[in-house]
């Protein structure tokens, strides 16, 4: 028997060119109507990749009973009115990360998911990256023992952003636009954070640029049981592309330590009973980087609407969801006061002040 064939509507077609692609040319998926307000860019991704239907109303895709997921590519400050608007719709959800810009809107959009019955999945694409992929597959067949240090960073140089109007926004985020790669990596292997704490710095180039929000980040996250992990990143400098690898997760454990990379597709061991290997993915550089550069990542965006199939196949709610989302938006408040206020914060305390039981 067939697998079924999910029906999908796509809304933000900048970020949202990677999903295009990764619809188009998977056999779980069928890309129904597509929506961005620029007119310009609807025309130019018709072109791209041949489709027949663009519309600059987002009414359009809500309206269609045929759509059964929504997903969500438009800029942070409008994911929660678009999730929920799509939630009312009947429709299931797929949102890029971050999934809201704050904690304001979590409350209302708890809500609205359960009156709806419908599943929101926030697409953390460094989960779906290949050696992430077999990182993960490593720590689930118990191959690094009892984990109890977790590294994690994102490290690129994007001085490019300093030039876009929105960017110099009110609201503008590093933390929530990149850090939040790697605290979803850290919250992963130790999802019960309970306390964080960090420094952060403003450098000269993002001062110039009249930009307040720390580009230079290092924390420290706790979990329950005492477990630590350690979080970094830095936005407006050189990075070494030779030797450097954009975001890295590393997990030490009993039995073994491994590090998965990325962009780069190597995935580092060391197991008990083996000497250090490293694997190398190479081969499937075109899977993942499909356009200029590597600046659109289309192979994680195919691996996780696959992934989030396979859940509606099992009748499973894919991960992570709406309430994973929300507590790491609620680890990366306690992370921003901690370094407004020099000292550690505990996450609780902020899900508290928003009234959020998760």
């Amino acid at each position: 028997m067939a697998a079924k064939t999910y029906k999908l509507g796509v809304i933000g077609l900048g970020e949202g060119r990677s999903i295009l692609s990764a619809a188009l040319q998977s056999d779980r998926w069928e890309l129904i109507n597509v929506c961005d307000l620029n007119q310009d860019v609807c025309r130019a991704r018709q072109e791209e990749f041949g489709l027949t239907r663009c519309t600059q109303r987002y009414d359009d895709l809500l309206e269609d009973p045929e759509i059964e997921v929504i997903a969500i590519y438009t800029p942070d400050q409008l994911h929660g009115q678009h999730i929920k608007q799509a939630l009312e719709a009947g429709k299931h959800v797929i949102v890029t990360k971050p999934l809201l810009h704050s904690l304001e809107e979590a409350g209302s959009l708890l809500e609205a998911a359960k009156a709806a019955g419908k599943c929101v999945f926030v697409g953390q694409s460094s989960r779906f990256f290949e050696s992430m992929i077999h990182q993960r597959r490593d720590y689930l067949a118990g191959r690094h023992g009892d984990v109890d240090t977790v590294e994690t960073y994102y490290i690129s140089d994007a001085r490019w952003f300093l030039q876009r109007d929105w960017a110099r926004q009110k609201g503008f985020s590093w933390m929530h636009n990149f850090m939040s790669h790697a605290v979803d990596l850290a919250k992963w292997y130790l999802p019960g954070i309970e306390e964080v704490f960090g420094y952060g710095y403003s450098s000269t180039a993002n001062q110039a640029y009249g930009l307040a929000a720390p580009d230079d980040l290092r924390f420290l996250l706790r979990d329950g049981e005492g477990r630590v992990a350690q979080v970094s990143g830095s936005y407006t400098k050189p990075t070494l592309r030779q030797i450097d690898s954009g975001i890295g997760c590393t997990l030490r454990g009993s039995k073994g330590t491994s590090r998965a990379l990325y962009s780069k597709l190597l995935y580092h061991t060391h197991f008990a009973g083996e000497q250090p290997i490293t694997h190398s993915f190479e081969d499937k550089h075109g899977y993942y980087f499909r356009f200029e550069g590597e600046s659109h990542h289309a192979g994680e965006y195919q691996n996780y609407i696959e992934y989030f199939a396979e859940c509606m196949d099992r009748g499973e709610t894919p991960k992570p969801d709406l309430n994973e989302g929300i507590h790491t938006l609620a680890v990366m408040a306690a992370m921003e006061r901690s370094m407004e206020t020099g000292q550690p914060v505990r996450v609780s305390d902020i899900l508290r002040e928003y009234s959020l039981q998760l």
